[in-house]
């Protein structure tokens, strides 16, 4: 294999039969978009996202957000349904933050942080026409 083949291969998840780059683009919402995130809590968020993130076996590639939402890049694994990992970063999120931010009312009778609903969106390095040039390159000579 060739060093150009071997650096473009060095990020991607190796594992037995596979060799795979799965990268989520994630945006959570704060339930009835309130605006409860400062600089400090957005950096408490990202430690907690990180290690719900390490018991995924997954990477926290990049995150940020603003009073109401935050973003979130992350490669994970093929195993791993995009919607169980959504439920354990918010719940490990939440919990998380009610416990170093006791002065934030609760917005519910749940005493939920994020909003029901999420955005998800594959974000892999190439885009989609790029792909499909690729994949119509690849025909077979008549």
């Amino acid at each position: 294999m060739s060093a150009h083949n071997k650096a473009l291969l060095s990020d991607y998840l190796r594992k037995r039969h596979s060799v795979t780059k799965l990268v989520v683009h994630l945006i959570f919402s704060t339930k009835y978009r309130r605006k409860l995130f400062d600089g400090y809590m957005i950096e408490q968020l990202r430690k907690a996202f990180d290690s719900a993130c390490e018991k995924l076996e997954c990477d926290l590639l990049e995150m940020d957000g603003e009073a109401d939402h935050v973003h979130l890049l992350i490669a994970y694994p093929p195993k791993l349904a995009i919607s169980v990992m959504v439920n354990n970063l918010k719940s490990v999120s939440s919990r998380r933050i009610r416990i170093l931010n006791a002065h934030i009312p609760r917005q519910s009778k749940s005493a939920a942080l994020w909003s029901r609903s999420y955005f998800a969106c594959s974000a892999g390095g190439a885009t989609i026409e790029t792909l499909r040039e690729y994949v119509q390159s690849q025909s077979t000579p008549e």
